[in-house]
Order: structure tokens, then sequence, then C-alpha cells
């Protein structure tokens, strides 16, 4: 068979099939090399790569390692073949038409390897396919070369192949390396992965191999009466849509499903199969950093990846691979790829303490465990799992327990954020007053000493002192993700939102959204429907990110000190819920779409080492503390200049001169659209400044309501404090109490829901690609928080009166 390299100037030939990987092949076919076209060489560039085709009337340039996996036929190969199938009664007549159905004969030739474990009845499901007789045994190692044979089907040849049966891809065994040499090399057009249906865990451990390799897979669900007879169920079709593979249930010894399993394979063949798709196990954040890494070096050399994934490969140098490493010698780019690789296994495994090895075999079993718990319903559910793992889960993960457990913790998480974080805030917060009484005393008055102590330390000390909470959250959040209960509550959350439409991938930034809605936004490109990428950035503003905590924690801590840790919990659900019900209207409405499939992995439970959480933790703590001499900072200048100026006269009170400043001349203005809903103008500036980061509510609080503290001579000592004592001094409110808690928990629903900040808006725009699902991302969520604390605020009156 001849490929395009095979080819020499001026020669022309008909493609039949294009070879390689899905990513390779998309990328070719998209250039115009489909089945059935005439290329033409034109010439080779002087050190013979690459070289220049012609093909549906433009000129094109291929590297040597891409034209080797295109299969082409050539008009010697034609006229032979019409001599063959003429009985030698050609008449010497050769047209452009016999050449293309030559190449139309040729094309329907598929190249089929049976690949799976010992004993999963693949040589059975052979022999009853191509009618030979191979052995057939009850015990690994029965396979200890390939065989082939060939079928006839629907006009369509099938050349089969046999492989021996293997557990894996690595390379221990000479079986293993013989199986994957012949599909990295051979390339076979379709891979058949039989698999086991009484065994399907081990089993779906080398289905995951293929699927990294990024190749078309049909797998025949092989002895399928035992797994009904076992009275297990399960939704073969469901699982895969979750693998991209497209399952078809066999039972070899009978014969049942090989037509149908060939008819598939057909379509697959001729891309016709809508569920075939390629997906990205997701081995954990740390080993995805490692991989994304090493692809990057990859790329830099091209010729690398036309006949492997560079995800493939990045994987394989992670685990060591003895055979995949020497591969790559013959890259320019080598020394650097393996400096890289070496350089993350040592990264991985000093955090992780077990080699990088184990942590992709775990997580690749944890990507089984996922899609088998969606798709499968086991008649006997044991009481305890084999492994600890298993133990665990049965609670965890219970149909029924498992909600009450995720939510528990959620409680224990938000209550401990605001105890135990107390302490050092109330520390940190007379670190912040002495310093503030310190360089008041020892600086003459002036506006260089107001804008130190009443803007400065005033406004970022107010957000500061709840750096404490902040890594208290985040320490949660990174012993949720490295233990691998973060799946875990993936998973049980991913049952409630397959219901609204959320099912899936979709979660996995929302989950990420209680950190930072930024990441957790970007995160959304891996969806690969656009309307479920847009719902998805729509509603994560809804998740209460870390930088809305410290205004809760200071509101809450200053109108219900008591209960402060359930009422943020409660704003964390309520957030939640309000996505779930914005998600089923705008599912109906906006974004009409089929929801994709997507395995929510399972990793083994691990104890992470205190190093490697704290190590993330301040990760994550880092970006807080950042924003403080950034966007924080020049916000509250900003807000301490529009308080200071103009100055007034002399002997003007404090209240007068607040209210006469700029900020304060644009608060009252602001003030008859927020009083209804329990604000005074204060409060109303706050949320304005507030969108510039969620932080600077605080600080805006700091410096409205602590300078005129800061001017009396009986000073207060902390805001909370501030806050509780903080009465109206005019209006129809007089003498009333500024933030009641009614008032309270309307404010509160409104810093949840209202307009994120404008580096999340910023992210919005970047990642939908247009300015008006920024827009309406403002506009929904500043309607519907103004709407819902109206309605909270004046049915709380109404009730109380």
């Amino acid at each position: 068979m001849s490929t395009l390299q095979d080819l020499h100037q001026g020669e022309s030939g008909i493609i039949i099939k294009v070879r390689g990987r899905g990513a390779f092949r998309k990328r070719i076919t998209e250039m115009g090399f489909v089945k059935g076209k005439e290329v033409t060489v034109i010439k080779a560039a002087p050190l013979q790569d690459p070289v220049e085709y012609k093909i549906m009337g433009y000129n094109v340039s291929l590297r040597q390692s891409e034209s080797r996996l295109i299969e082409v036929i050539t008009l010697e190969e034609a006229f032979n073949q019409q001599i063959r199938s003429s009985d030698n009664n050609f008449k010497g007549t050769f047209s452009d038409e016999i050449l293309k159905t030559s190449a139309k004969e040729k094309s329907k030739i598929i190249d089929v390897a049976l690949v799976g474990n010992p004993n999963c009845g693949k040589t059975t499901l052979f022999n009853y396919a191509s009618g030979s007789h191979e052995h057939v045994g009850n015990f690994s190692g029965v396979t200890v070369d390939s065989k082939s044979a060939i079928l006839k089907q629907n006009g369509y040849s099938f050349n089969i192949t046999d492989l021996p049966g293997t557990y894996s891809l690595t390379a221990y065994t000479p079986e293993e390396l013989f199986v994957r040499d012949h599909i990295l090399t051979r390339v076979p057009d379709i891979i058949v992965n039989v698999v086991d249906a009484s065994n399907l865990e081990r089993n779906l451990y080398l289905t995951t191999q293929l699927i990294d390799m990024d190749i078309r897979v049909v797998m025949a669900l092989n002895m399928f009466d035992e797994l009904n007879d076992a009275g297990d169920r399960l939704d073969y079709l469901s699982l895969g849509s979750l693998l991209g593979i497209p399952i078809i249930p066999t039972i070899s010894s009978k014969g049942d499903g090989i037509r149908e399993l060939f008819d598939r394979v057909i379509e697959v063949y001729e891309d016709r199969d809508r569920v075939v798709r390629h997906v990205h196990i997701n081995y954990g954040q740390e080993i995805e950093r490692s991989i994304k890494k090493i692809q990057d070096a990859i790329w830099s050399d091209k010729s690398m990846t036309d006949q492997f994934s560079s995800r493939y490969f990045a994987i394989k140098l992670l685990e060591n691979d003895p055979v995949i490493l020497p591969l790559s010698h013959t890259s320019p780019e080598f020394k650097i790829i393996t400096e890289i690789a070496n350089k993350e296994i040592n990264r991985i495994e000093s955090q992780y303490t077990e080699d990088s090895n184990t942590l992709i075999t775990d997580a690749k079993y944890g990507f089984i465990a996922g899609a088998l718990k969606e798709t499968m319903d086991r008649n006997h559910e044991p009481k305890i799992g084999k492994t600890p793992s298993e133990k665990i889960d049965f609670w965890l993960t219970h149909k029924f327990m498992g909600f009450p457990f995720f939510l528990a913790f959620l409680w224990i998480m938000f209550q401990s954020t605001f105890v135990l974080g107390e302490f050092p805030k109330h520390w940190i917060d007379l670190g912040v007053n002495y310093i503030g009484s310190l360089i008041g005393s020892l600086m003459p008055p002036g506006p260089l000493k107001d804008l130190l102590v009443d803007g400065i330390i005033n406004g970022v000390g107010s957000i500061i002192v709840f750096l404490p909470n902040i890594l208290i959250l985040f320490f949660f959040i990174s012993w949720m993700e490295d233990t691998g209960y973060m799946a875990r509550a993936a998973f049980i959350m991913d049952k409630l939102m397959h219901k609204i439409g959320l099912h899936g991938q979709s979660f996995i930034p929302l989950i990420m959204g209680f950190g930072c809605n930024v990441p957790a936004i970007m995160v959304t490109r891996t969806l690969k429907d656009r309307n479920d990428r847009l719902l998805t950035m729509l509603i994560n503003p809804l998740m209460s990110c870390s930088a809305r905590l410290p205004v809760y924690i200071l509101i809450t801590g200053a109108i219900f000190p008591h209960y402060a840790g359930t009422v943020i919990f409660g704003l964390y659900l309520t957030g939640i819920i309000l996505a779930i019900l914005i998600s089923i209207l705008f599912k109906k409405t906006l974004f009409k779409s089929k929801e994709a499939p997507f395995v929510m992995e399972l990793p083994p439970y691990r104890m992470p080492t205190f190093r490697v959480i704290l190590s993330h933790m301040w990760e994550k703590g880092e970006h807080y503390l950042k924003k403080m001499g950034g966007v924080i900072l020049i916000a509250v200048i900003l807000i301490w200049a529009l308080e200071y100026f103009p100055r007034g006269q002399n002997g003007m009170s404090q209240e007068v001169r607040l209210k006469n400043s700029y900020i304060g001349r644009f608060g009252q203005a602001i003030e008859p659209a927020i009083f209804p809903l329990g604000f005074d103008w204060r409060m109303g500036v706050s949320l304005i400044t507030g969108m510039a980061a969620k932080e600077v509510v605080v600080s805006t609080m700091g410096v409205l309501y602590g300078t005129e503290q800061l001017h009396n001579k009986e000073t207060t000592s902390n805001l909370p404090t501030i806050l509780q004592n903080e009465k109206y001094n005019e209006g129809s409110r007089v003498g009333q109490k500024v933030f009641t808690p009614l008032a309270g928990i309307s404010f509160l629903l409104f810093i949840l829901i209202y307009m994120p900040c404008v580096a999340v808006v910023a992210t919005v725009k970047k990642e939908s690609g247009h300015w008006k699902w920024a827009l309406f991302l403002i506009v929904y969520t500043t309607v519907l928080a103004w709407v819902l604390s109206f309605s909270v605020y004046q049915i709380g009156m109404l009730l109380s009166r």
C-alpha cells in the first residue's frame, strides 16, 4: 500500500484513507486531504522535507512524517488492480473514473485490531467473526503473538488482527510492548476494545490508556449475559457517551452482537458515529499542571505530535516509561523535554510522597469509578468496599447520606472559618490600631497624616484583618482537593445538577468559583458546547468567591455574632440554589442545547502531608495579599480623596462634612434607590466601590463609618462594633440602628448576587467573545439583587409590624 511519502515529483494519487490519531486526522482533513481527492507532488524542499502538494486547486506543504500517514492509490496500482479484477479482459483503456473507482474500493478496506485483557473472550470473538479456529483458553497468555483474518460485511473488508491479551499498555511485559508497538507504528483504522462485562473495573483500565492515545475505538462489551445473570444493570449507552466510545454488547461464544459490532466499526470509520469524541481524563490539579508544561515543550517540535498525542507522550514521560523515553531522542528538543519531565516528576513525588506512576494509575481508577458510579446499578451493593476508599465512599457518596454529609462539612468549614479566625483576626486588628495610633501621634496634622491613618491604614487594615479567615477557608478547600473529597462533593452535587442541565464538566467551574470566579470562568474553555459555556459563565458569579467572605464576616460578626458561621453557610447555600434556579430558567429560554456527558472522577482517598496543604493554601491566599497592594490600595486612596474633599469650613461637624464631600453627595444621590432595601447612603457607596473588588466594600465602610469615630475623643476599637452602634441621624428612621438584622440580611443578599468585580466582567467578555454577555451579566445580577433584597426587607418589615 502506497502513501504520499512514496510518490515522486510530478506523480499523482487518489487518497484512500488518513491514518493517525484524532487531532492529527482532523487537522489534515480540514486542509483538504480527504478520501477520494486527487493529490499531486509539486516539489520537495532542498532537504527533502517538507514536500509541497497540490490538492483541490491549492498548494499545501506537509512534513514527511505527516505524508506517510496518508494512504493513496497510484495510477500503476489502479492499473494492476483493474487487470486482476477483469480476468484478463482489460482493453487497455484507463480513465480517471476507473482510478477513482479503484480508490473507492481500496477505501473500503478497514484495518481492525482487537485489544483486550487476557480471558476477556477476545480470541473467541475473533474466531466467530473470521471463521478461524484459534486455540481458546481460560487463562492469560494464550495469545502469544498476533493472528490475522479477513471478514467481509456490507461491502467492506475488515483486516482483523487479534493482538495478545494485555492488562495495560505500559512497558513491563512483552505482550504489552507488542500491543502498544502495533497500535503506534501500524496505526490500525479502528481499535476494537474487547471488555469483560463481568469485570469492568479491571478491564476499563486498558480503555483509559486507549483514550489517552486519542485513537478511534469501538468497545465490544463481551460476556454481557454474565453481567445480566448476576442481576447487575449497566446503562452502556450512557457509559459510551461518557467515554466517547461506542459500546456494543456481545456474547462472543454465541455470536450475539458480532454483526452489530462491525456495523458500528463502519460508522466510526466513515466518521458518521455521533458518540465518538476525545475526552481528557482528569489527573488532578498538580499532575495536569505537569502535563501542560511537558506538552508545551513537545509542541515546539511538531513532528513529534503527528503520530503521538502530545498529551499521551507527556503522560508516558511522567510515568517514567522506559520505551517512550528513547523515542524522544529523535527530537532536537530532547534535552529540554526530558529535563522538564524529570523536574515535574520530582515536584509531584515530593508533594505526594508517592511515585508519579502510582498517582496516574490511581487517577485512572478514579475515572473508572466515577463512570461506573453514574451508569451501573449493582444487584448486591456491598455494605463495605474492598478498599479503604470504597469503605469511606459507601457513606460519603451514599444516595441518601452523601448529601447531608456534604452539607454538614460545608457548615463545619464556614463555622470554623469564623470561630477559629476570630483569634488571629483580633490580634491583627490590635496591630493595625496600634500602627494607626503610632503614626497619628508622630505625624503633624495635615492631609498626608489623614491619608495614611484614615485612608490607607484604616481602609486596607479593615481588609487585612480578614486574612486568617481567608486562609482557613482555603485550608479546608485545599484539604478537600488533596484528600479526594472535592471530587466526591462534585459527584454528589452532579446528581442534582444533572436534572437541571448542569451535568458533568460544567460543575467543576462552579466548585472552583468558591475560590475565585476569574479562573473558574476561564476553566469553562474545556466545555465543548458553546451554550453550556455561556450558561456556566453567567451563573458562576452566584458562587460566593473568597473576596465576598470579608464582607460576610464583617456583617455577620456585627449583627449575628453567635450565629455567624450558620449565616455564612446559608449565604453560600443560597448562591447554589439561585444558580440552580437561574440555570433552569436560562436553559429553557436562552441556552437550549443537548448536554455533553462527562465522567466525574472518584480518585482514591489520600491523606496529604501538612506541608502540601499549607503550600496549596498559601498559593490561594497569596492572591488575596497581592490585591492589597494593587486594586484595593488604589481604590482606598480614591475613596479617601472623595471622602476628604472638599474640606468645608472650620468648625463644621464631621457628619456634615462627610455629607458635603464628593462621595457624600454621590451617596445621597443614589440613596432613594437603596433606601427601600434598608440601606443608608454609605452602604450604597460601599456597593458601588465594591464593583472594583468585593473586598473594597469593607475598605469603604472602614473609611466612611470609621472616620467619624476616629475623629471623636472616644474612639471605638473596631469596625464591627462601630456598625453595631451606628444609627440614623435624620430622616424617617432617625434614632434607629442602621444595621438591623433585617437590613443586614438584605445587604448580605445584595453582596451575594449583584454585579461581580470588574475582573470577572472582563473575563466573561474575553471568554464569550462579546461584550453583550458581560453587560447582560451586570444587568441581570444587579436587577436580581435589587428585587430579592427589596422583597426580603419589605416583607420582613410588614411581618414585624
